[in-house]
Order: C-alpha cells, then sequence, then structure tokens
C-alpha cells in the first residue's frame, strides 16, 4: 500500500521535478489549496459564533482577521511561488498543452488574485456606530453604490478565482505527475471542506455581513428593504434568531 501511495499518478512517466518547481508547486497548493478555502469559508459561516449573543453582541473580528490573514498569506505565498517558477530554467522551453493549460490558468488565477485584493483596498469607508474614526457616515454603513459594486465583485470573483485555483492544482499536479498521496490527500482536503460547509449551511441562513457588525435593527440603513443589501440573512429568513 505505501509503494503504491508513493508513486507517481501515472505510471508511464517519471517524477522528476526540480527544487524551483516543487517549492513553487508546494507554496501555490498552500495558498490556494489551503489558506483562500479556510479564508471564504471563515467570511462566509463565521460572521456570528456560535457562542456569540447576536444581536446583543456585534462587530465580531474572528471572522474579519481570518479571512483577512488567510487571503493575505495566500496572496504572499503565490507571489513567492510566482517568482519560483519564473526563475525555472526550463520555464522558457518548449510549451506543451499540458504545460500551456496550467500557464493560462495560473495567471488568471494570479490575476483574480490580485483584483481580490485591490477590489478590498477600494471598497470605501466604513461608517456607523463602531467606524473606529466616529464618522456615522461611510459606504458600508450606508450601503452606498460603491459598496455594493464592492460587494457583488468581490464575492462572484472570489469563487470564480477559487475555482481556477482548483483546476490550476490539479493541472499542477498532472504535470509534475505527483504522487499519488499528494492527490488524495489534497482532494481529501477539499472534501472536507465541502461536507464542512454544507453542514454549516444546513443549519439555516447566516447573518449577513452588515447585521453582524450593526445588528438586524431596521434603524441602520442596510437593513431597510431598499438598500439592497438583503437584510439581516444572506438568504431568506424573516426572524432574527441565534446560531
Amino acid at each position: 500500500m505505501l509503494e503504491w501511495l508513493v508513486h507517481p499518478i501515472d505510471p508511464t512517466r517519471a517524477h522528476e521535478v526540480g527544487v524551483l518547481l516543487s517549492w513553487h508547486g508546494r507554496l501555490m497548493v498552500v495558498a490556494w489549496g489551503f489558506c483562500v478555502p479556510i479564508g471564504i469559508l471563515a467570511a462566509r459561516f463565521f460572521k456570528v459564533l456560535p457562542w456569540q449573543d447576536w444581536p446583543k453582541e456585534v462587530d465580531n473580528h474572528v471572522w474579519w482577521n481570518t479571512h483577512r490573514l488567510a487571503q493575505y498569506t495566500a496572496l504572499a505565498l503565490m507571489g513567492v511561488g510566482l517568482v519560483l517558477v519564473l526563475s525555472e530554467d526550463g520555464h522558457a522551453a518548449s510549451i506543451t498543452p499540458t504545460v500551456w493549460l496550467h500557464r493560462v490558468l495560473g495567471y488568471a488565477t494570479l490575476l483574480f488574485g490580485v483584483g481580490q485584493l485591490m477590489s478590498g483596498w477600494l471598497r470605501g469607508s466604513k461608517g456607523g456606530p463602531t467606524d473606529p474614526g466616529g464618522h456615522m457616515r461611510g459606504d458600508h454603513y450606508d450601503m452606498t453604490p460603491r459598496r455594493l459594486l464592492f460587494e457583488r465583485y468581490h464575492k462572484t470573483v472570489g469563487y470564480v478565482a477559487l475555482s481556477a485555483a482548483a483546476a490550476t492544482i490539479l493541472s499542477g499536479l498532472w504535470q509534475a505527475n505527483a504522487p499519488r498521496w499528494m492527490w488524495i490527500c489534497l482532494l481529501g482536503w477539499w472534501v472536507f471542506i465541502a461536507v464542512v460547509a454544507v453542514a454549516l449551511k444546513s443549519r439555516g441562513p447566516t447573518v449577513s455581513t452588515y447585521a453582524a457588525i450593526w445588528g438586524p435593527d431596521p434603524i441602520h440603513p442596510g437593513n431597510r428593504p431598499a438598500s439592497d443589501e438583503g437584510g439581516p440573512f444572506d438568504t431568506a429568513g424573516t426572524a432574527v434568531h441565534r446560531r
């Protein structure tokens, strides 16, 4: 069994990867295969913690700090991984269809990642009762068009980037003819993340970012029907409840 696990996925090809390419692969897998899914999971399901007395207790920063740390770590690792692959002597060698596909997917994922970073910087001001600067008016609190555009872009492109990254990782594993244990561990991790997401989703509607920060009271602009925020829940929900 151990011998089967350490052998490459394609027995007709050798598993020969140089030092730079091997570290490129490891960093990219950690960045996009582990950090990014954790960051998305935190932002999607942990805006309100199970033991948090919401809506009496609001503006929990655990999800935000986890999401930000995971995504910044992923981008840093991605940058180092890019430098490593560009430093590889064989980078300019003849391009096979498999190599071409991996590079196209990789650079697309890179652009998506940079776009996510820039959109975060351009999301606008916070405002509201919990604003660090004491400013009541803000793009997020007032749900201005700028904030609405950010949310639609950031969420949509985030999931697209994750899908592109998964395809990139799998194509990279195939190109490197990675051992079977690598495929099993990575796919097992992704299945585990998916199961956790389904289990959390089955608990019912999740509290929206807006309501997690300021509560569900309609006195706040983002909780009013005309705000386009969608109320205190990310999906249809009619009663304020603790989760």
